[in-house]
């Protein structure tokens, strides 16, 4: 027993130490992060030095059977305040990155970190539990069979990092090789786009919105829509190209080979633009039997997929489920995930590139908070009771002059709205009267200091998010009017 409680001494005073040496190797990311838990900004500065400094202090007590025991309890009082104050961000709907442990490991705060800790927790209440005078070993009295064992473990602790280091590089030059096709698509498709238009090449609407509805042919002039292209239980991969795109070419190989061995699973579905010899020429073969061909790029711009190659994946209820894919190492991507994925998924989506992530923190699948909270017409708003259909909230402002743009036409849907149609709650802030002249039949809530907004996934005003029929979040926050419109399948 004594060899285990100086092992779990030596790994904590690792971790301490390694957090330690690794903020103060970090200041200044070290103060941001202490900045962004809320210590007030006249003691930003003081924390930020004193907490590695303790962290440190806290490692070397762990070495010595003599000061072990207060090392622990300096370790179960960081390690509890971290962990109150992870709770606290997590219960405000906020992501701060943890800095943790410096440049070396950084992550936004979540479930994983909070488990982490606790678990580093598990080792000191150990400790502690041993009481000053059963501490044992220290690390200048350990014998020869118990130091092999040691350097054994350190060993294999060692090697684990040094994959994790080895993880972290490959994955850092995938990301280089997806940013040199990003510079490739400028450099070769560079007039297909006005760049102070463009946007980013991983844009794109919210995944969960519906697919927007074009009229579009194929190679020998039959007229169809984008929507029809979705049929029965198979859900359809878009790919975007142009005839006058060289990568686009360069891909065609790979399309018919996605084509055939996801044949069955998944539609593969090229849409392109120009004219149909231009198409046929550039494309030429078996391939072109999938390929459809639009009036200019009305509709691979209305999904933002205003670069080419791009690729998208939409599922069989026509509802976006990836963010756009632009380039080929980030079509590549999407494929493997595609091929290896579970089709049935109801919630199935994929990010990829640098689109993930975006600006959306819900789960998509995951049940909305619990909450009760009035609104302005005397009704009680509660999340319990939303479940049965899907429900547009929409998170607003009176001062807001994009929402005074949008209000028309979201008012006018909102009084014509069907049985068909998603409920619709508005979200606020302020006071009563401005917002009861805003002549909406939806309930409007006031929402103050947007605490329960946050949680449900504001992303400034005007943003709305989906909530599906089982009270789950079914798409990513949807930010601007055209965004929102998409989340219901409407264009204004």
């Amino acid at each position: 027993m004594e060899l285990a409680l100086l092992i779990f001494k030596l790994f904590l005073a690792a971790v301490f130490a390694l957090a330690g040496f690794a903020k103060l190797a970090d200041l200044a990311g070290s103060r941001k992060a202490v900045a962004d838990f809320g210590v007030p900004s006249p003691f930003v500065g003081f924390v930020g030095v004193a907490l590695p400094a303790i962290e440190i202090a806290v490692a070397v007590s762990l070495l010595f059977a003599i000061s072990s025991w207060y090392g622990a309890i300096g370790a179960v009082v960081l390690l509890t305040i971290f962990i109150a104050g992870m709770i606290y961000q997590i219960a405000k709907g906020n992501a701060p990155d943890c800095h943790c442990f410096g440049q070396i490991h950084s992550e936004p705060v979540g479930i994983s970190s909070l488990i982490r800790n606790i678990i580093f927790l598990v080792p000191a209440v150990i400790i502690i539990s041993k009481g000053p005078a059963g501490q044992g070993m220290s690390v200048t009295s350990i014998d020869r069979d118990s130091l092999q064992l040691i350097l054994v473990i350190a060993a294999v602790f060692l090697l684990g990092i040094a994959v994790e280091f080895l993880r972290r590089i490959s994955k850092g030059q995938d990301e280089i090789a997806k940013r040199i096709d990003l510079l490739e698509l400028v450099a070769k498709n560079g007039g297909q786009v006005e760049r102070e238009t463009a946007g980013h090449p991983h844009d794109g609407l919210p995944i969960g919105a519906i697919l927007p509805d074009f009229e579009i042919s194929d190679i020998d002039g039959n007229p169809t829509t984008t929507r029809s292209l979705v049929s029965g239980d198979v859900p359809l991969l878009l790919f975007f190209v142009s005839p006058s795109c060289s990568p686009c070419k360069a891909l065609v190989p790979k399309f018919q080979e996605w084509a055939e061995e996801l044949s069955g699973r998944v539609k593969v579905v090229l849409i392109s633009s120009g004219t149909v010899e231009d198409n046929v020429d550039k494309f030429g073969g078996q391939i072109t039997r999938a390929l459809f061909i639009g009036k200019e790029r009305d509709f691979a711009e209305s999904v933002n997929a205003k670069w080419t190659p791009s690729a998208l994946f939409v599922d069989t209820n026509s509802r976006i489920s990836s963010h756009v894919a632009a380039g080929d190492s980030a079509i590549i991507e999407l494929v493997e995930k595609i091929r290896t994925a579970d089709l049935r998924d109801k919630f199935l989506h994929f990010t990829v590139g640098n689109g993930s992530g975006r600006h959306s923190h819900v789960d998509l699948g995951s049940q909305i908070p619990e909450f009760t909270i009035d609104a302005i017409d005397g009704s009680k708003i509660k999340s319990s009771e939303m479940p049965g259909k899907r429900t547009l909230i929409t998170f607003w402002s009176t001062t807001c002059p994009h929402c005074d743009r949008m209000a028309p036409d979201l008012r006018e849907w909102d009084l014509a709205r069907t049985p068909d149609d998603p409920a619709l709650i508005l979200f606020s802030d302020g006071e009563k009267e401005p917002h009861t002249k805003l002549g909406f039949r939806a309930p409007i809530v006031l929402d103050k200091g947007n605490k329960l907004s946050a949680k449900l996934g504001m992303f400034g005003t005007p943003s709305a998010i989906l909530i599906d029929e089982e009270g789950r979040f079914a798409s990513e926050i949807a930010v601007g009017a055209p965004q929102i419109w998409s989340l219901i399948g409407k264009t204004k």
